[in-house]
């Protein structure tokens, strides 16, 4: 890795965040994560890959032989350029896709644009989402909370009801949901409403989509050094300390959650459905 140093104090004002912002800097796996030709041919789409996890998994799924498209919002610009250069340096094509996918055409056209562009579609991450500090329940208003459910819910339902028809047997389909599932935090409420959900929908379609030979899963990260975070409205005292209640008594880098979506991908993990994997630095779901 890169870098393990804590975050420094530090804020952004709005969501989405940005990489080159932050400090320390973020290590996605750019200089250290090396493939094993596990996903050799595959194609990809994952949304909200332009930094934080969905790069380090970018980097992951090209250097293990996929294809990577990806979505990003257009502030996010750089990220989403740095991220394809690194695609397209693994040796495999990147399809970066501009746009919100709280605006349902988008979230269902991503899937057509990736499956034209690569021949088909293996590997379905759904991995965007947006969150911020709720200091009291009073603090969620009504806007706040539908784009916090759009962002995490109901984009993540069209893309993946879009991309049905198109699976086939083999393919896989991994939702990034969180600790906050299982253990919520009362200031982000609503994101840990939306993960939960997210884990109903993994165990759902596991087994409506099972009988075709598709597998879903999730990776329930911890707290990860991502852009999100300083871009969530805690204190600096809060970003600061954060990831320092885990047991391993610091935050993880993007780099170190990537391996589960890699195993998940790929057929090591060819009769693993329904389930929620762990990357918390040994708290418990």
């Amino acid at each position: 890795m890169t870098t393990r140093d804590d975050p420094s104090a530090q804020q952004q004002a709005t969501q989405p965040g940005l990489t080159d912002a932050m400090t320390p800097t973020p290590d996605h796996g750019e200089d250290d994560y090396v493939g094993s030709a596990r996903l050799t041919g595959r194609r990809a789409l994952i949304t909200g890959g332009d930094s934080g996890i969905g790069r380090a998994v970018a980097i992951a799924f090209a250097r293990e032989g996929a294809d990577v498209a990806f979505t990003y919002l257009a502030p996010e610009s750089d990220d989403a350029e740095s991220t394809a250069e690194l695609v397209r340096a693994a040796g495999r094509a990147a399809l970066p896709l501009e746009g919100d996918l709280r605006h349902q055409g988008f979230a269902e056209r991503i899937v057509d644009t990736t499956i034209d562009a690569f021949g088909g579609l293996d590997l379905l991450v759904l991995n965007a989402a947006y969150q911020r500090d709720r200091p009291t329940l009073e603090d969620v208003s009504r806007e706040e909370l539908l784009r916090v459910l759009e962002t995490n819910l109901v984009s993540l339902v069209a893309t993946a009801r879009t991309a049905s028809p198109h699976l086939q047997p083999g393919s896989s389909v991994i939702v990034t949901s969180s600790i906050q599932a299982f253990n919520p935090s009362p200031n982000l409420v609503d994101y840990a409403m939306t993960k939960a959900a997210q884990v109903a929908f993994v165990r759902a379609m596991a087994e409506q989509w099972g009988p075709r030979g598709i597998r879903v899963n999730a990776v329930a990260p911890g707290p990860i050094w991502t852009p999100l975070i300083p871009a969530t409205g805690w204190s600096d005292d809060k970003v600061e300390s954060f990831g320092h209640d885990t047991p391993l008594g610091r935050p993880a880098q993007p780099a170190e959650v990537a391996g589960a979506y890699v195993y998940l991908a790929s057929d090591a993990a060819s009769y693993v459905s329904g389930a929620v994997v762990p990357v918390t630095g040994g708290k418990h779901l």
